[in-house]
């Protein structure tokens, strides 16, 4: 090796070069690794929220406020409850928003709904899926950024029911079906273990489906009244369980002192 390369090697990059060959710090870094610029945001948010701690509450909210800023490079949307403004990666709990648009078309959401229906029609005890708003929720969720594999399958298979209505039937899709037309092609698909072969797929296109609709349902005020819940009510006090029971579980009040 020659004197001039060992010199190379020997001395140190100057300052002006180290920063120059340090890559951007952006969205399109090369790994998922934290960026030195990255890390610096992170430990002044952690600094300013440190001293939040200590502060009245809307100097408290101003320093949640500044760190966010820190951490994402915006200002937040007020809050509409300045004592409940959270961290920087909390949402507001007390203004709910949902920060992604909503992708299904008018004509995807008639199929949510006339399948929603299919699952959990209105009866004397409860109104149907559609009625309580579970299209809106499987739009929603189906939507998500994260859930592109679920509005993938969803979409497949409401293709796949618009083709056998029109096959079947010569509706011009299935919400145009009679009930008993739409239950007869979801009768086939109902129970992935019992499908045809060539109906697996879409068995499971419907199995996942349905799982929605009955969050969507049965986490509504109407659907917890449905099932007969009676949580989340606040009680004035609490006597103990039931003597029933307690007569079951073969049990006394004085079991209980």
């Amino acid at each position: 090796m020659s004197d001039e390369r060992l010199k190379r090697v020997a001395e140190p990059p100057s300052p002006g070069a180290a920063e120059a060959a340090r890559p951007e710090d952006g969205p399109d870094r090369a790994d998922n690794s934290i960026s030195r610029r990255g890390a610096l945001k992170v430990i002044a948010a952690g600094a300013a929220l440190g001293a939040a701690a200590s502060c009245a509450p809307e100097d408290a909210a101003r320093s949640a406020e500044s760190a966010h800023e820190a951490l994402s490079g915006f200002e937040p949307l007020p809050p509409s409850n300045p004592l409940a403004a959270g961290t920087a990666a909390d949402p507001d709990l007390l203004a709910p928003v949902v920060p992604w648009e909503m992708v299904l078309t008018d004509e995807e959401m008639r199929l949510v709904a006339a399948l929603s229906d299919v699952i959990i029609p209105a009866d004397e005890r409860s109104p149907s899926a559609s009625e309580v708003g579970v299209p809106d929720y499987v739009n929603e969720f189906v939507s998500a950024p994260a859930h592109t594999e679920q509005l993938t399958r969803l979409r497949g298979g409401l293709a796949w029911l618009n083709r056998e209505a029109r096959e079947r039937f010569g509706a011009g899709d299935f919400p145009a079906l009679t009930v008993e037309q739409q239950h007869e092609i979801c009768d086939e698909i109902r129970f992935e273990p019992d499908a045809p072969a060539e109906l697996k797929p879409q068995a499971r296109f419907f199995d996942a489906f349905r799982d929605m609709v009955s969050t969507g349902f049965w986490t509504t005020e109407e659907g917890m009244r449905d099932l007969g819940y009676v949580g989340n009510i606040p009680l004035p006090s609490f006597d103990g369980p039931p003597p029933e029971v307690l007569e079951q579980l073969g049990l006394s009040g004085e079991d209980l002192a």
